[in-house]
């Protein structure tokens, strides 16, 4: 990246009123590469100081928090999220395999119990997985990816008092929703003010939205074509309050796309999950120049299987989260292998889930039980709400609050301290350009703080 877009970038954060974004560095060169040496938001480099020797160590029927780190996961295993479940699912195996190592949690072990979220076209899926998850009384539950899914199970958890950490919901209708209610994912301002700069950035005015009828997509859309008024572009078609986005799972979208391309967008922003896979082909056979499109989370994953090569090439979103170090990857990846039987080939929040399950243990530990009002009294205090000495591993942590201090959590996921709203003070955002096989790869990183 050069000095004149780098400077670029700082005069347009400077004018954005709702948030303080600044560009910080520029990530690897793909997305499931990197190191510490090629991104410094790389914080937790040491994500373990445990041997290698993974254990896949899934609850008992005994096992509750009443004796036990019982950690609940409520993660996307089928629907159009479910290319974020392996991942999810290895970081929280990782960490309880990491805690049980370090001896467990004042000497109780951990465990992970994982039931499917599914995704918001058929809640009853999350519903009943919710009960489940209640029925065996955990100390935390993990989840859900979908905001929408989270809004569907959230006060269920609550009104049993029971502590859920979301690695991925981004919905700023979720900020502050409940004391039980905490995420390691950053709140769409953040991603939305990112997303919007990098538009603008790239010189485009008139702007277009595809984007589906759900509390994720509509809130992120705000957040961008704020971002893209406040520089001075316009919303042309698909804005907030025309009524133009459609359900989820919907399946075809000629006369979307078509609508869209009448407005005469230099841009078009696509916010939804697996509606992408239709709504991409339809863009391409209009003629739309697809280097001219933008993704989120939600849709900016690996393509190479699904669409012929070329298609996305030059197209950009957007990741909330830090790109761990080359060391935590393998790691993530070599606990899936032993846990799920099938290396990674996605890490997309899997350092976000891996830290929500790292500071339920810690916070048991400060707290001295593993019980759900525990974790919750002391969550945010150990990811250094109370101004505690940095530590990078569950073990060194540990040490620490042994003797008596107060601790600030520094995991591979790069999030600042929990704040009152239980949502990160402070987070990465991945910028990712597609490349001629329809990966995505990083190309920088944005720290931006609510």
């Amino acid at each position: 990246m050069n000095r004149s877009r780098t400077a670029t970038w700082g005069r347009l954060m400077a004018g954005t009123a709702v948030l303080s974004l600044a560009l910080t560095a520029c990530g690897s060169d793909n997305s499931s590469e990197g190191s510490a040496s090629d991104n410094p938001s790389s914080t937790g480099s040491d994500s373990s100081s445990s041997s290698d020797n993974f254990t896949n160590d899934k609850c008992s029927g005994g096992q509750t928090s009443a004796n036990a780190l019982r950690v609940g996961g409520i993660l996307p295993l089928t629907g159009n999220l479910a290319f974020l479940g392996p991942p999810e699912v290895a970081g929280v195996g990782l960490a309880v395999s990491d805690i049980n190592a370090a001896g467990g949690v004042d000497g109780a072990k951990a465990c992970h119990d994982i039931q499917d979220s599914g995704d918001s076209t058929d809640m009853s899926v999350s519903t009943s997985s919710a009960g489940t998850l209640v029925a065996n009384k955990p100390s935390i539950v993990v989840g859900a990816a979908s905001s929408s899914v989270s809004l569907n199970v959230v006060d269920t958890f609550a009104d049993n008092k029971i502590v859920e950490v979301s690695p991925a919901n981004t919905a700023v209708d979720l900020s502050g929703y409940s004391p039980y209610y905490f995420r390691t994912a950053p709140p769409d301002g953040i991603q939305g003010n990112a997303l919007g700069t990098l538009i603008s950035t790239d010189g485009y005015q008139k702007v277009a939205f595809l984007v589906f009828n759900d509390t994720y997509g509509t809130g992120l859309r705000n957040a961008v074509q704020q971002t893209v008024e406040s520089s001075g572009g316009e919303c042309v078609y698909g804005c907030k309050g025309d009524g133009d986005e459609f359900p989820a799972g919907q399946t075809t979208f000629s006369s979307e796309v078509g609508a869209a391309l009448a407005s005469k967008p230099d841009a078009i922003v696509v916010l939804a999950f697996d509606e992408t896979k239709q709504i991409v082909p339809e863009l391409a056979s209009q003629g739309w120049d697809m280097s001219k499109t933008y993704f989120s989370d939600g849709n900016t994953a690996d393509y190479s299987d699904t669409f012929e090569a070329g298609t996305l090439e030059g197209a950009q979103g957007t990741i909330p989260g830090a790109d761990p170090d080359r060391t935590f990857k393998d790691r993530l990846s070599g606990w899936a292998e032993k846990g799920e039987g099938k290396a990674l080939t996605d890490f997309a929040y899997g350092a976000e889930s891996y830290d929500a399950t790292i500071l339920a243990a810690l916070a048991a530990v400060k707290g001295g039980a593993t019980d759900p009002e525990t974790i919750q009294k002391n969550y945010a205090a150990v990811s250094g709400a109370t101004d505690g000495e940095e530590c990078k591993t569950y073990a060194d942590c540990v040490k620490l609050l042994e003797d008596g201090k107060e601790i600030r959590y520094a995991g591979p996921s790069g999030i600042g301290p929990i704040n009152d709203k239980n949502d990160p003070s402070s987070a990465f955002i991945g910028i990712y350009t597609f490349n001629g096989d329809n990966k995505n790869e990083l190309t920088n990183s944005v720290e931006g703080s609510s």
